[in-house]
């Protein structure tokens, strides 16, 4: 069984706002931009494209559910790879999930700016557009700082913001499809293998993140039992609305590969140019709705990773009014803001979805290796686990072999830095077993 840490951090997340978090982790940029790529790259079946990855996905959630029920302490993978293969393996996956975290929010801060030119075209100017990426991530790293509850209330807050102007754009388009007798013909224009694990690639960045939801399980209040819920929950909730915005845009659009805005071109048809502006402007709430949860989450990693005794120990600091790991929420806060400023959209969502599936890889892997190390240990059991392990590890392999060797060399480089961080801390006494 867990020996729960003394950390000082306040277990304030709760079963909803943890489910929240899930949320917030997933729907991000991607949806509002993804529909148009994925139509284009399978047609008229893109619907069944989003199935088929939340298929995929949903082994891989499965596999996180059993895995983080073992678990009450902040770390999320790290912790999980840990605990199943040895620090080496746990500062390899520390690493990469930390190079996600921060290029999935720089990534995110840019598509921010470039959605608010809509509104104010002078937010692509540099001045601008530095002010507004400092205020995005500021706000939110001094909320965080001042305690969890207050990120977790956000975090809920724009959770809701952004599925209410969803779940009306899905309503609307169907019902102006109903009345025009529209029809998706899902099988009418095979596309080549290729093409879809492209699509199935692309699609792994818009069903991705809700791992970042694990790193603060050491202040959720029933972490073992609200985790597996949580997800499910997200799941079930993120592939309906994905699956019907995708109908929605292509059965709306007569091409829906023509756009880089889709929600917004198809919104136009049936909303005019009020309901284009409203997408847009949703896709803000969208993407401040992420940074919500990234800005809760994330930091959480670092904490975990000083806690054990694998980063310096000033990332482990709780602040002594607040009670927040506050050195590591300025840290992610200012590394973020570096690389959103520095770099642009593409190269951190590369970045994000390469190391992402390598975390996925290792979580399920260690599934298996968790019911031999800690049996009785899990809350929640997943039917057939080694089987959805083997699926999980699977599925990921496959994709990544639609990368690129720059891609692959970037995995390379965070491996060699895990390895000099292992060198450096190896002759130091071994984290306890959770």
């Amino acid at each position: 069984m867990n020996n729960e840490r003394t950390t000082g951090l306040v277990r304030a997340i709760g079963r909803w706002s943890l489910a929240a978090l899930v949320l917030n982790g997933i729907i991000g940029s991607g949806i509002f931009g993804l529909p148009s790529v994925v139509a284009g790259l399978v047609g008229r079946a893109s619907p069944l494209a989003y199935l088929i990855a939340a298929a995929g996905i949903g082994v891989i959630m499965a596999c996180f559910a059993e895995v983080a029920s073992r678990f009450r302490e902040a770390g999320g993978p790290y912790l999980y790879t840990q605990a199943a293969f040895g620090r080496f393996a746990g500062l390899q996956m520390g690493w990469l999930a930390w190079l996600v975290r921060l290029t999935s929010t720089a990534a995110n801060a840019n598509l921010f700016v470039i959605y608010l030119a809509e509104f104010w075209p002078r937010a692509k100017n540099p001045l601008p557009r530095l002010l507004v990426i400092s205020l995005l991530i500021g706000i939110l790293a001094g909320i965080n700082y001042r305690g969890v509850s207050g990120g977790a209330t956000v975090s809920n807050a724009f959770a809701l913001a952004k599925l209410a102007p969803l779940v009306a754009f899905i309503l609307a388009g169907l019902f102006f499809m109903l009345l025009r007798k529209g029809h998706i013909a899902l099988l009418d224009a095979p596309s080549p293998s290729g093409a879809w694990l492209e699509a199935l690639l692309v699609l792994v960045f818009a069903y991705g993140g809700f791992e970042a939801a694990m790193i603060p399980l050491g202040e959720a209040r029933n972490p073992r039992r609200d985790a597996p819920f949580a997800l499910f929950v997200a799941l079930g909730t993120v592939t309906l609305v994905y699956t019907l915005v995708q109908v929605v845009v292509v059965g709306v659009l007569p091409s829906a590969a023509a756009t880089d805005r889709p929600l917004a071109a198809a919104a136009r048809v049936f909303f005019g140019s009020a309901g284009a502006g409203a997408m847009a402007a949703t896709a803000l709430v969208s993407v401040y709705g992420y940074f919500t949860g990234a800005m809760l989450a994330s930091p959480r990693l670092t904490f975990a990773l000083a806690e054990r005794g694998d980063f310096p120990k000033f990332f482990a600091a709780v602040h002594p009014k607040f009670r927040t790991p506050h050195v590591s929420i300025v840290a992610f806060g200012a590394l973020a803001w570096l690389l959103a400023v520095w770099g642009t959209f593409r190269w951190n969502v590369t970045l994000s979805a390469v190391a992402r599936l390598f975390t996925y890889a290792f979580v399920c892997s260690a599934l298996p290796v968790l019911r031999r190390k800690q049996p009785g240990s899990a809350v929640f059991r997943l039917p057939a686990g080694s089987v959805f392990a083997l699926l999980g590890i699977a599925f990921s392999a496959v994709l990544v072999t639609r990368m690129g060797r720059a891609e692959l060399l970037i995995i390379a480089a965070t491996s060699a830095i895990a390895l000099a961080n292992w060198l450096w801390v190896r002759r130091r006494p071994a984290p306890s077993k959770t």
